[in-house]
């Protein structure tokens, strides 16, 4: 496993529909060694924090496999990393191997999986497109969710190593699955037992059983 990008970006102003729209999806690659803190990259900042950051979604990694599926899906449209607003673009970490809770050491740094991505209208702003958002969700490519556990310094080239794995065995893919309506109740409880899993999706799936 392997990081291949740290992209940051801070937040700018934007018009969409007309309207005025403040937010920082759009991130850039960087070189060099960056400092993962516990709410982000420095030199990287979140615009609406009611909806994006903090502790449970510090920092947002997209695998560098999906690249090619959304490449035949939008073949006018350039995909450098850092396309969907991920802080890292990461190889050999996929949703569906890697458990809520898993804990992982990429350069100096430490994590956790949190979540997967659900993203909101701004995916849209950032392809110019209405439709991004619907198939975003309906490829069930999310990305990953992290906090951090030990911040520490990250650059492209890192190894990203697992340290722990979750024994509840509940994925990333998993969580997506019960997010869209396609997982049955068992998995459902299975997932509420989960401490590592972000407490609004927590309070979201409880939901599905009553």
């Amino acid at each position: 496993m392997k990081l291949i990008s740290v992209c940051v970006g801070l937040p700018r102003e934007v018009i969409w529909k007309g309207k005025p729209v403040t937010t920082g999806i759009f991130k850039q690659p960087v070189a060099g060694r960056v400092m993962m803190r516990s709410l982000n990259l420095d030199g990287d900042q979140q615009a609406d924090l009611t909806v994006h950051g903090g502790i449970e979604k510090a920092i947002y990694a997209y695998p560098k496999e999906h690249y090619p599926y959304w490449q035949q899906e939008l073949p006018n449209q350039a995909l450098p990393w850092g396309a969907f607003g991920e802080n890292l673009t990461i190889e050999g970490l996929l949703e569906t191997t890697v458990n809520i809770g898993d804990r992982l050491r990429i350069g100096t740094a430490e994590v956790m999986v949190t979540q997967p991505r659900f993203p909101c209208f701004k995916l849209n702003l950032k392809f110019g497109r209405d439709d991004m958002v619907k198939r975003f969700l309906n490829s069930q490519l999310s990305g990953i969710y992290f906090s951090v556990v030990q911040e520490g310094e990250v650059g492209a080239g890192d190894a990203i190593e697992q340290i722990s794995r979750d024994q509840n065995n509940i994925t990333v893919a998993d969580i997506v699955k019960i997010y869209v309506r396609k997982a049955d109740d068992d998995l459902v409880r299975r997932a509420l037992q989960v401490p590592a899993l972000a407490a609004d999706l927590k309070t979201h799936f409880q939901q599905h059983l009553n």
